[in-house]
């Protein structure tokens, strides 16, 4: 498809829109009548339950404690008759296997009975416990290829909820995936490892404080999500966001996102018509959304929800993810949830806001109006500094990916070294703290706008700082480098597993000076001033995105990871290992799966994007390159058989021969990637992956140069790729 037709599609795709009768009518149903409409959440299942069966199943819930095996049956015979009132046929365990995408196998409710009839069944057995072939998913080596048992095991703490369809609706139940070993095969389950692990530190440190009301500690997480927007049938005609999520090649429109005009400007019809549907769906499904806005890029949105359990909040962002895919189509759109769909301008990220609340609904991050009288804040809050500071390369293992890679560091984005930005009023008690001792908290106080009829407006005490990849953002720490298209789970199963160490630390130490009989409030003063002093340097409230930034940060001992490749090793240390073990968390066998599954995934997601370069660049620009080249140099004959001076066709002369240049530049290029891909580095994983690194990633990178220039060169109406200035504009 060329240029003209796919800008031509793009009008039609356009015009069609304007004639599709609204799906969306809110007067109908208004968001607090379909909110968690299609969820089996606490309410259908009091209405539901025995009295006794939903008090055991909350205790499950809301406690944590073990799922009680005789409740399963009543449990699932409920769920089944909701579900069918509801038109569902088939029942699935959804599960989040580590290929960074959700999996589920659909099966019926229908089971044949005797006089040639049907019945419909659905046992606790089949509830708890479900049966997909293991061998089919990464393992890094934990399960062979002919050993293909595994298990989905029921979640009760994420509701079960419908599916719907055009021709019909499923009942989806979250569930985690093991092997037949018993060890994590999937994101879900050292989520709710990590989760556990923490609660128990925690509650250690608020039994110091004297809170003895609280049961539980969870952290809560609201993750912003961006993703880009573009037409399908641009989408359609670009092989390179079909196979690899990314624009192989694209030369730099005219107009990029230097006029800063986008970012929360008026959103589109069509896109907005597209953002209200996918947050009635959402809406269905009891996501709690809240905000919608253009972001920085052309093109670029994003979706924010309130806060929840982290568990349910992973669940609910993988349901955001699929929901804007499956709803963009609707609208002759395509949503691209990858790091760097397009060059030069902002990639997407997925901020994860991060906090801690204890079962009675107090949040353990909250400073309060005097943070420096808040002991039990400020012990939570060394705890979470402490953690980063001693874990910084974990956190950036978290969030290694060889699409990220594109994004950290880039004027639009965190760098690769892990700091915290606390604000002025918490880094001016911090410096109190160190001192000896915090008397007095800095107030934002209000601003005059100068105009009589605007209200003042309050200030508050600190600014925000959108360069730091770890920020405290009021009553909760924002991770910033977190990718737009990964799970959140993995992210916060390593930062609620290295606080949950801290919080033992800081446990340890007080419990110890309390045995010893020293004063409690000394104590936590004394530990403070140590966690700061020792800690101190992974704050910065600074410009991340400056050079003087990196060099302070090497003085300071900071790592400054910049790729997958130099990450990814970390998570195998002997400290990674020892810690992962201790909290129950990860086994050393699982730890060295997720290794060997991160550097595979980033090795093959290289491979494919070095094999969709070349494909590209010689059936689709070359050819074009040539074709122009053809019809330049019969131009140019024309002339000169109609006796034009050879003076007056010096310019056309010279294009011709820079045009071959060009040509030939990106044949000898692609020809150089083309013989990179077939010799592959031998050894581990490991060395793949630096070889993609050294010599793929340069040599594809050499392809795309070449390219973007002929984009430049070769005439529009044969240029066959759709362009940034279309992709982004035309909406």
């Amino acid at each position: 498809m060329g240029a003209s037709n796919a800008r031509h599609a793009a009008v039609v795709a356009l015009t069609n829109f304007r004639t599709i009768p609204p799906r969306v009518n809110f007067k109908e149903k208004t968001v607090k009548e379909i909110f968690a409409s299609n969820v089996f959440n606490e309410e259908v299942q009091k209405a539901r339950l025995p009295k006794p069966v939903f008090k055991k199943l909350q205790q499950t819930i809301k406690k944590g404690l073990a799922l009680d095996p005789s409740i399963a049956d009543v449990v699932a015979a409920a769920m089944r008759d909701w579900a069918v009132e509801k038109g569902a046929t088939h029942y699935t365990h959804i599960f989040h296997p580590l290929t960074g995408v959700t999996a589920e196998k659909h099966d019926s409710f229908v089971a044949p009975t005797e006089d040639g009839g049907a019945m419909l069944e659905f046992s606790g057995k089949e509830l708890v416990q479900g049966e997909p072939d293991a061998s089919s998913f990464p393992s890094g080596g934990i399960r062979a290829t002919f050993e293909a048992r595994g298990y989905t095991a029921w979640d009760p703490t994420s509701p079960a909820y419908i599916l719907e369809n055009p021709n019909g609706t499923a009942l989806v139940i979250p569930t985690a995936f093991v092997s037949w070993t018993g060890e994590a095969l999937d994101e879900k389950t050292p989520l709710l490892r990590s989760m556990e692990a923490l609660s128990i530190q925690a509650m250690r440190v608020l039994k110091l404080f004297g809170n003895h009301s609280a049961t539980k500690v969870f952290t809560t997480v609201g993750p912003e999500q961006e993703y880009f927007l573009i037409d399908r049938n641009f989408y359609f005609a670009r092989p390179d966001l079909i196979n690899a999520g990314r624009t192989l090649f694209g030369a730099k429109p005219p107009k990029g996102q230097e006029m800063e005009d986008h970012y929360f400007g008026s959103i589109p019809e069509r896109v907005l018509a597209c953002m209200l549907e996918a947050e009635q769906e959402l809406y269905k499904l009891g996501v709690p959304v809240k905000t919608r806005h253009n972001e920085v890029a052309p093109a670029q949105y994003e979706i924010a929800p309130i806060f929840e359990n982290s568990n349910l909040a992973h669940d609910h962002q993988m349901l955001t993810m699929e929901t804007l895919r499956r709803v963009a189509e609707k609208y002759g759109l395509a949503c691209l949830l990858h790091e760097k769909p397009f060059a030069g301008v902002n990639g997407s990220g997925k901020h994860n806001n991060w906090s801690m609340a204890t079962d009675t609904g107090e949040n353990l991050l909250n400073p309060g109006d005097t943070p420096h009288e808040n002991a039990q804040f400020l012990v939570f809050c060394a705890a979470v500094i402490r953690a980063v500071n001693k874990h910084a390369a974990l956190l950036r293992v978290a969030i290694a990916s060889a699409g990220n890679d594109h994004r950290l560091g880039a004027n639009e984005a965190p760098p690769a070294i892990i700091s915290i930005y606390l604000g002025d009023q918490l880094q001016d008690i911090i410096t109190q703290i160190e001192a000896g001792g915090a008397k007095t908290t800095k107030k934002g106080g209000h601003m005059e706008v100068g105009v009589t009829v605007l209200p003042k407006l309050p200030r508050d005490a600190g600014d925000r700082n959108r360069t730091s990849p770890f920020a405290f953002t009021g009553n909760k720490f924002e991770f910033r480098a977190v990718s737009s298209g990964q799970s959140v789970a993995t992210p916060n199963t390593v930062l609620n597993t290295i606080v949950a160490e801290s919080l033992d630390y800081i446990a340890s130490k007080l419990e110890a000076d309390h045995k010893a009989g020293k004063d409690f409030n000394k104590s936590v003063q004394e530990l403070l001033a140590a966690i700061i002093k020792e800690n101190k340097g992974v704050i910065f409230n600074g410009n991340g995105y400056s050079e003087e930034w990196h060099k302070e940060a090497e003085k300071r001992g900071l790592p400054n990871l910049k790729t997958t490749v130099d990450a990814v090793p970390h998570l195998i240390s002997k400290e990674s290992i020892e810690l992962f073990g201790k909290y129950k968390v990860l086994t050393e066998r699982e730890v060295h799966s997720r290794y060997e599954i991160y550097l595979e995934k980033y090795v093959k997601t290289i491979n494919i994007e070095v094999q969709m370069t070349t494909v590209i660049a010689k059936t689709m620009i070359i050819p074009a390159a040539l074709e122009y080249q053809k019809n330049v140099a019969k131009s140019i004959g024309a002339a000169k058989a109609a006796g034009v001076p050879a003076a007056s066709l010096a310019e056309q002369e010279k294009m011709l021969t820079g045009l071959a240049h060009a040509i030939s530049d990106m044949q000898k290029k692609t020809d150089a990637l083309a013989h990179h891909s077939e010799h592959h580095a031998s050894g581990d994983t490991l060395a793949h992956a630096k070889y993609s690194l050294d010599k793929l990633i340069p040599a594809m990178n050499a392809v795309r140069q070449a390219g973007d220039l002929l984009e430049t060169i070769v005439s529009d109406d044969l240029w066959p790729l759709p362009t940034y200035r279309e992709m982004l504009f035309i909406k």
